[in-house]
């Protein structure tokens, strides 16, 4: 097939482009800019692309997949309507070419997604099981965010936020689940939710696509997940997962994470990546009994301890005795808290130096003005900088960042300050710094954007420290 992709510089889109070419299928795309690294991998993979859109490019194409991000009005999209074009959203693209006839795992949930995603496709690929990936996010060690093989297992992030202009159901209702994880589920995405009410109707939409024969593993941290999981336990089976408890495959005793009477040294810290490795190793433990696997738990502990990691999650960009700079894609005000909480228990002897940029659809609205008064404790000092884009929405809506920088002394319990830009933000933490002369740091950046650049800032600020 000739299929051309509108919206081919997002990661998502230029991997499926990449997988549908893997295929055998002629592939091509177009986008209002196309940027490193995207452009580079398109290039690498021999797909060609185009700046800009025209309707003439579409011309004997026997597919058009439109990503999210395309909206009404788009030259291409014009044409594909006016002329009874065949078209698909990424997410039924993946259902039709890459997820047909595989068992998929699905896991979805406003936290944790994506690391959890990673870790089951890692174990079940030590495990020689050949596991197909789709996740929008890179490893630490540099692994791809997708990976299409011929294996039955295929493990996919399933994102709830909405399919396309056309197609308003979330993007995990498109995936086929043969298991689902739910990891969480609070408010967020403010910008197409109007409350925690619609996103839980999603999810219980995505629960009546489990077979009889599959599983769904919820948190049994979430009330809302467990209801929803009472209400759909006439169909389907399912499990509640927590760490460090009884029936627990991982447990914390004596300051170290444990599986029985074996010690374990991940990669990864904090309560929260532990209940990920939670729910990945009975997920996994599962399939595996299921294949005729003999010990698995031995085989994915083994595996559980070589995992690299996901680039931007507690992603250590500098270390040395007195400094340590850590880059986190945190920006709900939940995963904000369990950031900083995890970094404390990892790294007690040092101070938190937290940095946040309100820039998510959901951190620049005023929806959780008070829930971030409370995100940052923990933190010695605080710097936020002012949102993103003041543009995006209207004042009356919008996350007043002065007023919740008075709020912080009180609720967080940390020194804030406020910072008009990354560029300010970056001037004030050079000039506290020599305060905490002689002291270990630990800067902690949080941004789900690209937070002004400042990361080799942050590198060079914490090298020049002695």
């Amino acid at each position: 097939m000739k299929i051309h992709l509108i919206g081919i510089g997002g990661i998502a889109m230029g991997n499926l482009a990449s997988m549908l070419r893997s295929l055998g299928h002629e592939v091509s795309g177009s986008d209002s800019g196309v940027y490193p690294p995207m452009s580079d991998k398109l290039k690498e993979w021999g797909i060609p692309y185009a700046e800009g859109f025209d309707p003439s490019r579409l011309k004997g194409k026997d597919l058009v997949v439109i990503g999210n991000a395309i909206s009404r009005g788009n030259p291409e999209v014009e044409e594909v309507l006016n002329g009874g074009m065949e078209y698909a959203s990424m997410s039924s693209a993946l259902e039709r070419y890459i997820l047909a006839g595989k068992k998929v795992v699905v896991v979805a949930g406003t936290h944790g997604k994506t690391t959890t995603t990673f870790l089951i496709h890692h174990l079940l690929k030590e495990a020689g099981l050949n596991p197909g990936l789709f996740v929008g996010g890179i490893r630490q060690d540099g692994f791809p965010g997708f990976e299409y093989s011929k294996g039955e297992y295929f493990v996919i992030e399933g994102d709830e936020y909405d399919t396309a202009f056309f197609d308003k159901a979330s993007k995990f209702l498109h995936y086929r689940p043969l298991y689902a994880v739910l990891n969480a589920l609070d408010f967020d995405h403010a910008d197409i939710f109007k409350d925690i009410g619609e996103i839980e109707t999603m999810f219980a939409r995505l629960l009546r696509l489990v077979p009889g024969k599959g599983k769904v593993y919820y948190w049994a941290g979430a009330a809302n997940l467990k209801k929803l999981c009472k209400d759909a336990s006439k169909f389907l089976r399912s499990e509640a997962f927590e760490y460090n408890r009884k029936e627990s495959v991982l447990s914390w005793k004596k300051g170290n994470l444990v599986s029985g009477h074996r010690v374990l040294r991940p990669r990864f810290f904090g309560d929260h990546n532990y209940r990920n490795a939670e729910v990945a190793l009975r997920v996994c433990e599962e399939i595996l009994k299921k294949e005729g696997k003999l010990d698995p738990r031995s085989i994915l502990l083994d595996a559980l301890e070589k995992f690299p990691g996901v680039k931007r999650r507690q992603e250590i960009l500098f270390e040395s005795s007195k400094t340590i700079v850590i880059e986190d894609f945190a920006h709900h005000p939940v995963a904000v808290q369990e950031t900083i909480k995890s970094v404390r228990k990892a790294f007690p002897d040092h101070k938190i130096i937290s940095l946040f940029e309100p820039r998510s659809a959901t951190s620049y609205r005023n929806v959780f003005q008070k829930e971030y008064s409370f995100a940052f404790n923990g933190s010695t000092v605080t710097f936020i900088t002012e949102i993103f884009n003041l543009k995006k929405v209207s004042k009356e809506n919008r996350l007043d960042v002065k007023k919740l920088i008075l709020k912080l002394p009180k609720h967080s319990g940390t020194l804030p300050f406020y910072c008009k830009d990354p560029k300010d933000l970056i001037l004030k933490l050079r000039k506290i710094l020599p305060q905490f002369e002689g002291e270990k740091i630990l800067i902690l950046a949080m941004s789900n954007g690209a937070f002004g650049g400042i990361y080799p800032l942050l590198k060079d600020i914490a090298g020049s420290r002695k």
